[in-house]
């Protein structure tokens, strides 16, 4: 890259070749040409300016292939863990099932002890998720604010703090936002604006 190009940003070397065309214009209008010292000059920032842009293109391009690469990366050790867990799982359940087969507290190596041992509190086993009745679940809903609005005018007070105290997340829905400001109504804390986005070629 040429020094011009490294010593500059883009907003320099813009700002200079504005300088550069008044410069020009006015030679031209004084002297009826303009010099070849000032045409060199502006000729090197022309090729210093298609330089920087396409060193920050490169730079973009190089970006985008490490932010895909960190993204496949981090779903493969994703993967590798579950797998991982899998496979703890199985192990210490197949050890568990040795010991118990065999009547066995515990057997000793040479470095470690595997040892069956009691849990501290009782574990809950499903063994058929579609027969546990409603009461004894927990709903994870995502609904429009509207309804849910609709569904608490609607309840007795105590209920309806109880399921006020049991909301977990409320995320501005985007589209609703996006429609009912359309429409032309006012909607507190947001606004709908046309924004723009760097496309590189």
């Amino acid at each position: 890259m040429s020094s011009v190009a490294q010593e500059n940003s883009l907003f320099e070397i813009d700002a200079e070749l504005d300088t550069l065309l008044d410069e020009i214009q006015e030679e031209i209008e004084n002297q009826g040409e303009a010099g070849a010292d000032l045409i060199g000059r502006f000729q090197k920032f022309c090729e210093a300016h298609g330089e920087k842009v396409d060193r920050i293109g490169r730079f973009l391009r190089m970006m985008e292939a490490r932010m895909l690469y960190c993204k496949n990366e981090a779903a493969r050790l994703q993967e590798r863990s579950r797998a991982a867990d899998n496979k703890i799982v199985r192990t210490k359940g197949m050890v568990l099932y040795y010991l118990k087969s065999r009547d066995l507290r515990k057997i000793e190596g040479r470095e470690f002890t595997l040892r069956l041992q009691k849990n501290s509190q009782d574990s809950v086993r499903i063994i058929d998720e579609t027969q546990v009745p409603l009461a004894f679940q927990e709903v994870d809903v995502r609904v429009q604010g509207s309804l849910w609005e609709s569904v608490l005018e609607c309840l007795p007070e105590d209920i309806k703090v109880a399921l006020l105290a049991s909301t977990q997340q409320k995320i501005p829905n985007n589209e609703a936002i996006r429609q009912a400001i359309g429409h032309g109504e006012t909607v507190p804390g947001a606004e709908v604006h046309r924004g723009s986005h760097l496309r590189v070629a």
